[in-house]
């Protein structure tokens, strides 16, 4: 199966993307999940004003860079399009092959993309010093996260800093 930008750009312009989500994700390789989750991030950012490149290769540790017109930042995306017990979504604050938790000389941000919801959450990189995974439940009636306070944080881009170290 193939898809084209143009084509996610279309989708995410309507509720279709929202619809469609969960069963489509399902059926494409985790390769192909963070491609996509990429792609949306591109199309997120890029709406807002930021301009956002894209790294040659696949070997650095993010996947981004993002221009806030005040300073770059170094992007990595993760992607969840099923939830777990209680309706919560894990991220884990590690790359695939390498479990070694990102670090400042890393990553800056890490942005969490709950697939069915449509919501994104910007997570500064600092927040993963004493843990390696978070758990957010972005409808859930019966839990909260304490990472809800990053949810649409795009906010954070815009800082003339980064964030406390």
């Amino acid at each position: 199966m193939s898809v084209l930008i143009g084509d996610l750009m279309a989708m995410a312009e309507t509720q279709e993307w929202r619809a469609r989500d969960a069963a489509w994700w399902r059926g494409l390789t985790r390769k192909r999940r963070g491609e996509m989750a990429e792609a949306a991030f591109l199309h997120k950012a890029s709406r807002l004003g930021f301009g956002v490149a894209k790294p040659w290769g696949d070997s650095d540790p993010y996947d981004l860079i993002v221009d806030s017109g005040r300073r770059l930042w170094r992007v990595q995306v993760k992607s969840a399009y099923r939830s777990g017990e209680y309706g919560g979504y894990t991220f884990h604050a590690h790359g695939n092959e390498n479990k070694n938790v990102y670090s400042l000389k890393d990553i800056d941000v890490l942005v969490a993309y709950i697939v069915p919801e449509d919501l994104w959450y910007v997570v500064p990189v600092s927040v993963f010093r004493r843990i390696k995974s978070m758990k957010l439940f972005p409808v859930s009636r019966r839990r909260r996260s304490k990472f809800e306070v990053y949810r649409e944080g795009w906010q954070f881009f815009e800082k003339k800093r980064s964030w406390r170290r």
